[in-house]
């Protein structure tokens, strides 16, 4: 359990410009209250000629399509050939990757999505970290938050004690979830796994 839900064994990291930051710990949610300050650093570096600023601290790749109606706030970083819906409701604290799809009435918070990510449809993800080709269907959601607003642990073989109230869903690469899914705070969806749909995972 132990070496699967590890940075370096759930995620390509060849596959998201924020391998400098997941790189730097041993478990992916410790990036979690990092990402802000990430993006923010890294998007001074991108190139004017393939990244626009939009506003103070919100970068979009020149190739990426974004509905007129999407609202997007900083600090974020759209990568190249991604495409943002209709009505998709970004937070800021997001680094979306290429050729991903932020779908219609989708919101992200404090999250990663590695390259070609889909939360395509009514999804709501939050300080989460989605891997190369996770694919989320309609309806499914991270529930970062415990009900009774204790510090979200990670129970595996052991108990990993997070320091975070606010913990959503870690998702490995091509990690598959089924509509209307809701992944409970802290859950870790292993590699090339599937998640039937209508479940509620702990």
């Amino acid at each position: 359990m132990k070496q699967i839900i590890q940075t370096k064994h759930l995620l390509n990291l060849n596959e998201t410009c924020a391998a400098p930051l997941l790189e730097q710990f041993e478990y992916p949610w410790q990036a979690l209250p990092h990402i802000s300050d990430f993006i923010i650093s890294l998007g001074k570096t991108l190139s004017p000629d393939e990244y626009e600023q939009k506003e103070e601290h919100v970068w979009i790749a020149r190739s990426a399509t974004v509905f007129p109606s999407a609202y997007i706030t900083g600090p974020t970083i759209i990568g190249p050939n991604t495409a943002v819906r209709h009505c998709a409701f970004i937070r800021g604290n997001a680094l979306v990757g290429a050729n991903c799809v932020v779908g219609n009435s989708t919101e992200l918070k404090n999250v990663i999505l590695f390259n070609h990510v889909q939360v395509p449809h009514y999804n709501y993800v939050g300080d989460s970290i989605l891997g190369y080709k996770a694919h989320m269907g309609a309806g499914a959601v991270t529930s970062n938050v415990k009900g009774d607003k204790k510090n979200v642990v990670v129970h595996g073989e052991a108990d990993y004690e997070t320091g975070r109230k606010k913990f959503g869903a870690m998702l490995g690469d091509f990690a598959e979830i089924g509509c209307n899914s809701v992944l409970n705070p802290g859950t870790i969806i292993g590699r090339d796994s599937q998640v039937y749909p209508l479940s509620c995972v702990r």
